[in-house]
């Protein structure tokens, strides 16, 4: 079966990503190329000798899915407290998409990014409890991981709009030469404890940008809000435990 994406507007878009909400699962988006830059098109613009690397290299689904696949095997569930699920390809009307689990509120909203919170509210002490949240269990878990970025981040609210938790979307698996898995378990989580310390510099320097007339970038907001017709009969994936 091949899905049909090209129907309806990305809820979000990256660097080399669109996401797709799953037309059939509301709790579950789909991540595809853009169809405006090609595989060739990145390795253009890679330096050498990483342009002499495999077109495959540079597809962020390929990569996202071995990454969550490791992740999943190393960790089991109990990785996904603080990390969205990945359930694998599927065909789209705009190639081949991978399918993610998408975070969503709890009144069914699509939940918004750390970067979009920060800078509508400031960094609340609610929202410091949650990244202290995530840090803690980052580190304490070893996760392998690129930088932590605030738009890779998201902010699930529960009822009454409170922060229930904080769930990264991207950005994981680490980008040494050496598997982070391989280290000793004090360097795993030395790694992990920089990348939160960095995290906490990233929000300082957001902080002191918003008095700036408008938001830092594209990154980090939706395009749309599509909320499901019953929020609450989601995919078990997405109304519970999100690029």
């Amino acid at each position: 079966m091949t899905l049909t994406l090209s129907d309806q507007a990305p809820f979000a878009q990256g660097g080399n990503r669109l996401c797709f909400v799953h037309p059939e699962d509301p709790g579950r988006c789909v991540k595809v190329r853009r169809p405006d830059f090609s595989l060739a098109d990145r390795r253009r613009k890679k330096g050498f000798p990483k342009n002499l690397k495999p077109l495959s290299s540079f597809d962020d689904n390929l990569e996202e899915a071995r990454v969550m696949a490791s992740l999943e095997h190393r960790y089991g569930d109990r990785a996904f407290r603080h990390i969205s699920r990945c359930f694998g390809f599927v065909d789209t009307d705009m190639g081949r998409g991978l399918v993610s689990e998408l975070i969503r509120d709890s009144d069914g909203a699509i939940a918004q990014t750390l970067k979009k919170v920060l800078w509508d509210e400031g960094f609340t002490d609610e929202c410091r409890s949650a990244v202290e949240t995530l840090s803690t269990f980052w580190e304490r878990e070893a996760i392998p991981s690129r930088d932590l970025l605030l738009h890779n981040i998201v902010v699930q609210r529960a009822d009454g709009g409170g922060i229930q938790r904080l769930v990264v979307i991207d950005g994981l698996g680490s980008a040494g030469l050496v598997p982070a898995h391989w280290l000793p378990i004090a360097a795993q989580r030395r790694k992990a404890a920089r990348k939160t310390s960095n995290l906490l510099q990233r929000i300082d320097t957001l902080i002191g940008q918003r008095g700036q007339e408008t938001f830092p970038g594209y990154h980090g907001l939706l395009l749309h809000d599509d909320r499901p017709e019953h929020p609450n009969q989601q995919h078990p994936g997405g109304s519970a435990p999100h690029d």
